[in-house]
This record gives C-alpha cells, structure tokens and sequence, in this order.
C-alpha cells in the first residue's frame, strides 16, 4: 500500500483507536490478528505502511473488514440523522427510535425508547439480544421504569441512569399509570472475561 506519511498517521491511530476501545493490549491484537506486536505498534506510530495482506490481518483482528479499517466503505465521517428518517420499531405498547445510523464497523448504538404502562421491552425468557461483552447504559429521561437483569429488579426514576452487562437476559418495564421515556447506548464487546 502506497501511502504518505500522514495517512500512515491517520491509519495508525485508526488501528490504536479501534484496539485500546476492545480492551486489547498490542499483544492481545497480535493473537487475534496473527500479526507481531512490533509491527502493530510500528504501523500505531504511523513509522510504516502494512501490505494489504496484513492490513486485512488487522482488520480481521479488530472483528472489521479491510474496507471498514480503511473506510473505503464511508461516505462521510459525519453523519447525521434527521428525526423523520430514525429507523423505528413497535412492539405492544414499545417503540423504539435508533438514534444511530447503521454504519460499518459501528461499535455502539443509541436508541430512545417509549414505554406505555403495562409495556415491557421483552419478556423474562427471551435470550440476551447483544453479543458477549456487550455493555448498556440507559438514563431514564420521563417516568420510572424496572429493569430486570438476569432475575435482579432495579428501580428507576426520571434522571436515574444504570449501566450493566448487556450480555445477561434482561428487560426494562413500565408497571406506572405514565408512559416512560428513556436512552439506551449499548457499546458492543467492551468487556472482556
């Protein structure tokens, strides 16, 4: 790959970004890539250029196609979503607006929620509907809401925020007279066992 330094630099903090945000240390990288830890922290410091095969060793180990680490694939890098185009989900008394555009390589997404009274966002028996390591964090903006995490109950009143292992079987409840409003970011495979 023929590139200036600049774009060495640009890709370098690309790939320290992507790693530090997965909780991977170089050497951590290096397993999942099956690139060595001094190559990565060469191309980290922008000091050289991977050949397209160990940049698509890269991009593998980061869980991202060679497109996605390059961002052959994005139009932009600022995107923004007007209300009217929120992509949108109902479900008994539950609708869901993702705040966030479906972009490669995205690795959290933001979503407002509308509980009715009597809703619930899924039921005690649904599995978990987030990748392993996966993190939540939802601030209730209006009313109070229960969330249920693998079996534990949590209260939650207007300005409350909670943050747990999205991974668990979980749901948020509305069992108020008010409907309940409230964010929720997860950040998909933070957390590593």
């Amino acid at each position: 790959m023929a590139t200036t330094a600049a774009e060495n630099g640009a890709l370098g903090a690309r790939v320290r970004a992507l790693r530090a945000s997965m909780g991977f240390s170089l050497r951590d990288l290096a397993q999942c890539s099956g690139v060595s830890a001094p190559m990565l922290s060469q191309v980290e410091r922008g000091e050289t250029s991977p050949t397209l095969a160990v940049a698509e060793k890269i991009a593998l180990g980061l869980d991202l196609s060679l497109s996605q680490l390059l961002r052959l694939d994005e139009a932009a890098h600022v995107v923004v979503t007007r209300r009217r185009e929120r992509r949108t989900r109902r479900r008994s008394g539950h609708r869901v607006e993702e705040l966030t555009p479906p972009l490669p390589g995205q690795r959290a997404d933001v979503s407002l929620h509308v509980l009715e009274p009597g809703a619930t966002t899924g039921g005690a028996g649904d599995p978990p509907l987030h990748e392993p390591g996966s993190r939540e964090t939802a601030i209730v903006l209006e009313g109070a809401v229960t969330l249920v995490v693998d079996g534990a109950r949590h209260e939650l009143g207007e300005g409350d925020s909670v943050t747990f292992d999205a991974d668990l079987p979980h749901h948020f409840a509305n069992d108020g007279q008010a409907r309940t409003l409230f964010m929720a970011v997860v950040a998909a495979g933070l957390r590593r066992s």
